[in-house]
């Protein structure tokens, strides 16, 4: 394969990604809709090593390890916050989280 073929696979994950967290109402979908995009921008980053001129020094993976770190991170939080949306509210319908809202 080549590599245009690779940020075609990468675009289309990302675009399906944003996709499921702009219309999505479920917290948990969005949450994994945002993980579809992380795993799109990981995917170009060892697309770009591999077809790189130096995949020797094993920077995009190194990259790409960090990214999944953090990527690991962000779903223990955000899990962890829709949690306890729903011990508190009994929904993780994002529609109906409006307390902030000043009335």
């Amino acid at each position: 394969m080549m590599l245009h073929h690779y940020l075609i696979l990468a675009a289309v994950l990302f675009c399906v990604g944003l996709l499921g967290a702009f219309t999505r109402r479920n917290a948990i979908v969005v949450l994994f809709s945002i993980e579809i995009m992380l795993n799109a921008a990981n995917l170009n980053l060892i697309a770009f090593w591999r077809f790189g001129s130096n995949p020797e020094l094993l920077h995009g993976l190194l990259f790409t390890l960090f990214a999944i770190a953090v990527a690991a991170a962000e779903v223990a939080v955000g899990l962890a916050i829709v949690i306890a949306v729903y011990r508190h509210f009994r929904s993780v319908d994002l529609e109906a989280l409006d307390t902030l809202k000043e009335e």
